[in-house]
């Protein structure tokens, strides 16, 4: 089937490989093939297996455009049409019957015959394309053929093609050799392009309208500087319409293409036409889609890629820098037929600070499908499968627990006979779960109908109204997109029960409901526009969008961009509160509810829909030790400060910081964290109902309750509020935890003191703060004999004149401590 290299596009580079590749395969059963962009990996790799063994080989591709374009490729290097000696497959579309050698299938479908059929019967060899771009079900599919391969079809050869050299995974995982080819079929020169100054991502990750235009700007250049098709590589839709827009009247027909679009208008983007084209596109054009005529590429650098956040369940597409990887796919596409050129709009030392390989796909994907996948296959979790990257542990944890809720899987990973009929549905887990249950509800076939709406993006449209989209595709308006819509709920199944008495709004509602419903959502205030899903996440309508002012949604698509508080609605239906209990009964529990409030004790009964309040009466006889319990909490929450604390308190509170910082255990620690740790065991909160009774608590004779015993004797001795000075008066000590005690005492009062004493037995020298008849400090020392000595003379000399009415003697250790003024008679100083 190989054609000879006469046969215009079969003269391609992999051909130097074709023959170490069959080699390899013959001695090891299984190979990996590095070839560039460009080099007829997918075009010529099948039809040389196909020459040298026996059986069917089936090609599988991570996209369904790039399956179609393959088949037709291959097909048209035999002068065949598809359906001859080749075929394609993929959701709800198949072309070829039993005679195809050489099958072009979705890896997803592969998946899939391999969970009914895992022997492959009359399928000689796997050919896993693009392994490189690391999509969820083609790391899947690998894992699942190596374990058919290594239990019960040893004969059968896998091959894994990648177009980057980074394939040490691949061959550990295989167990196979690599074949490596360097040899492109032309050169490309790679054009540096940057705006004249740099344009980041705005806000929200939205791409820079300045840069689109730019984006524009290249593209006339491109044209401008050589012959043949451009390539034009941006994010998404909205600026593949925004180029196309900048580009009015330039000299060739614009034409776009994205996964979203018909059969039709993809084929008019992929066909050469007579005049030139700039065909704009998304990464489904990156790689194993040639794009004929092109001789050009000029790429914006960014790419729009999944994430999922496990939190909220919700997903969002996230515009991303481009890694140096898939740039290099993206240059590959002008070589693939003569010498091209590609224009990045970026430069240099810009790309020399990209990611080297974008994630892989199992690092911030969603894995319900993947998980149940796996425990169809007998590997709970994946656990023992030939993984290229381990599954996160949180994304996985979140995807076991959807399947044990849907009761896919029982408490051990493993699938239930349930969960075997959702894998039989061929969707993702919610769907299926709306399929079987919708079903009962809606009716067999309006069940499938919704579902198969709401399994394929390209058929929802741009209305965020699932109900009105429903609607225009039962009236058939667009002919094309009602037949594929068909095609897919047939595919689905068939039979059920009859169509129930529901109307259309309400049963589109209710299968949303269904599979998604942690996202049945009600509206926040009159205006309807905000919403809180049943997950807690909140939720936002357009301004414009009809599905204002309706009370409650079902919502089967929102993200969050980044930055932002509420998610966006994407695509909903209107649904009622009796429905929703219905199809959300696991998520409805009511609960006695009693929390600290505003400063107040608030019980009540509380139904809820997850995180959405249903309805509520106030509790009478609530829970004394759930009383005490959210009192607790709520004092812990607003802090020691919404205590009382007098004087008394504060001083016996800085004692016992004192002791337990100097002397430890058994004393306590009354820092604020230990203290509200340990609320029961001195704050008694039995009558506590609001902020007013909190403060009518005696926190000193509460802080009591925390002295050990029998230490507690012995607090006045160790820590006393107060110390006997000379002058008999009882000065305050003044305590800041590990810091040495304080008193501040006029110095008439310490004269013939030569050593203040020492607390916590005898371990904390006490600091004396001398004061001046007017109270102002004047000496501060832990030495009062040197104070005397040294000090005393320089305070006696400056105060003595200032204060003639106290004693300022020459001797203080002589002289009789005083607390009085002493009264000098005319003529006569302070001795």
């Amino acid at each position: 089937m190989l054609p000879t290299t006469d046969v215009p596009g079969a003269d391609l580079p992999v051909r130097a490989a074709l023959a170490a590749t069959v080699d390899a395969l013959r001695d090891a059963g299984s190979a990996v093939l590095v070839a560039p962009p460009g080099s007829g990996k997918t075009s010529l790799l099948p039809l040389a297996l196909a020459d040298s063994r026996d059986g069917r080989i089936v090609v599988a591709e991570p996209r369904r455009i790039a399956t179609r374009a393959a088949a037709v490729r291959l097909a048209g290097l035999l002068g065949e049409r598809p359906g001859d000696r080749v075929g394609y497959a993929m959701r709800g579309e198949r072309v070829g019957g039993a005679d195809v050698r050489v099958e072009v299938v979705t890896t997803g479908l592969l998946v899939r015959r391999l969970q009914r059929d895992p022997d492959l019967p009359g399928v000689a060899a796997v050919v896993l394309d693009e392994c490189h771009e690391r999509h969820l079900d083609a790391d899947l599919l690998l894992a699942f053929c190596v374990d058919v391969r290594a239990a019960l079809r040893p004969d059968l050869a896998l091959v894994a093609t990648s177009a980057t050299p980074d394939t040490d995974a691949l061959g550990r995982v295989l167990g196979a050799p690599v074949v490596t080819t360097t040899a492109v079929g032309h050169p490309v020169d790679v054009v540096w392009a940057p705006p004249p100054r740099p344009l980041p991502l705005l806000p929200g990750s939205r791409v820079d309208p300045r840069l689109l235009d730019h984006v524009a700007q290249v593209t006339r250049r491109a044209l401008a500087e050589g012959d043949g098709d451009v390539l034009v590589f941006v994010p998404g839709e909205r600026e593949i319409a925004a180029v196309g827009a900048a580009l009015a009247g330039a000299a060739a027909e614009v034409r776009p293409l994205y996964g979203r679009q018909t059969r039709a208008e993809q084929d008019l983007a992929l066909t050469p036409g007579p005049r030139r084209r700039v065909v704009v596109t998304t990464a489904v054009a990156e790689s194993s889609l040639t794009v004929a005529g092109v001789r050009a590429v000029v790429d914006a650098g960014l790419s729009r890629e999944p994430r999922t956040d496990q939190a909220r369940g919700l997903g969002a597409l996230v515009t991303t820098r481009v890694s140096r990887a898939s740039a290099d796919q993206r240059a590959g596409r002008a070589g693939r037929e003569a010498p091209g050129r590609a224009y990045r709009c970026w430069s240099a030392d810009e790309h020399g600070h990209l990611a080297a390989h974008a994630l892989p796909e199992i690092a911030t994907a969603d894995l319900a499908g993947f998980a149940l996948a796996a425990a169809a296959w007998g590997t709970p979790r994946g656990a023992g499968l030939a993984l290229l990257d381990p599954p996160p542990d949180a994304a996985l944890e979140a995807a076991t627990t959807l399947l044990r809720r849907l009761d896919a899987t029982d408490a051990d990973g493993r699938i239930t006979a349930r969960g075997r009929r959702m894998a039989a549905v061929g969707a993702h887990p919610r769907l299926a779960r709306a399929v079987l249950d919708g079903a009962d509800l809606v009716g067999g076939d309006r069940a499938r109908e919704v579902v198969a709406l709401l399994s394929d993006d390209s058929l929802t449209g741009r209305d965020d109204d699932l109900a009105a989209r429903y609607r225009a595709l039962r009236d058939g308006r667009d002919r094309a997109t009602a037949h594929r819509w068909r095609q897919e709920a047939d595919r689905l199944g068939r039979g059920g029960p009859a169509r129930t008495p529901m109307p259309d709004d309400l049963a589109v509602g209710t299968v949303v409901g269904l599979a998604y419903p942690d996202r049945i959502a009600r509206a926040r205030g009159a205006d309807a526009v905000t919403y809180r899903m049943a997950g807690g996440t909140g939720a936002r309508v357009g301004e414009s969008s009809g599905l204002r002012r309706t009370p409650w949604l079902a919502v089967a698509v929102a993200d969050r961009p980044p930055g932002h508080a509420d998610a966006r609605v994407r695509a909903a239906a209107p649904i009622d509160e009796p429905t929703a209990r219905a199809v959300a009964a696991d998520l409805v529990t009511t609960v006695d509810e009693i929390e600290w409030s505003d400063g107040a004790l608030v019980a009540r009964r509380v139904e809820r829909l997850g995180a959405i309040e249903l309805a509520s009466t106030a509790l009478r006889d609530p829970d004394p030790l759930q009383v005490r319990a959210d009192v607790r909490d709520g004092l812990r929450a607003q802090g020691l400060s919404a205590l009382t604390w007098t004087d008394g308190a504060g001083d016996l509170r800085s004692r016992l910081a004192f002791l337990h910082a100097v002397l430890g255990e058994p004393w306590p620690d009354v820092a604020d964290a230990a203290l509200l740790a340990r609320l029961d065991d001195w704050v008694d909160l039995g009558d506590v109902r609001r902020t007013a009774d909190l403060h009518r608590i005696d926190v000193a004779a509460a802080l009591r309750r925390l002295l050990p015993w029998p230490a507690a004797t012995r607090l006045a001795e160790l820590a006393p509020d107060r110390l006997r000075v000379p002058s008999g008066s009882h000065v305050r000590v003044a305590y800041d935890g590990g810091d040495p005690p304080v008193i501040a005492v006029k110095l008439q009062e310490t004269f013939g003191w030569t050593q203040a004493p020492a607390l916590a037995d005898g371990r904390a020298p006490v600091v004396v703060h001398l004061l001046s008849p007017a109270g102002r400090p004047v000496a501060v020392t832990g030495d009062l004999a040197s104070f005397w000595r040294q000090g005393y003379p320089q305070v006696r000399a400056e105060l003595r004149a200032r204060y003639p009415k106290h004693p300022w003697p020459e001797d203080p250790l002589a002289a009789e401590p005083t607390a009085r003024t002493t009264h000098r008679r005319p003529g006569h100083a302070s001795s």
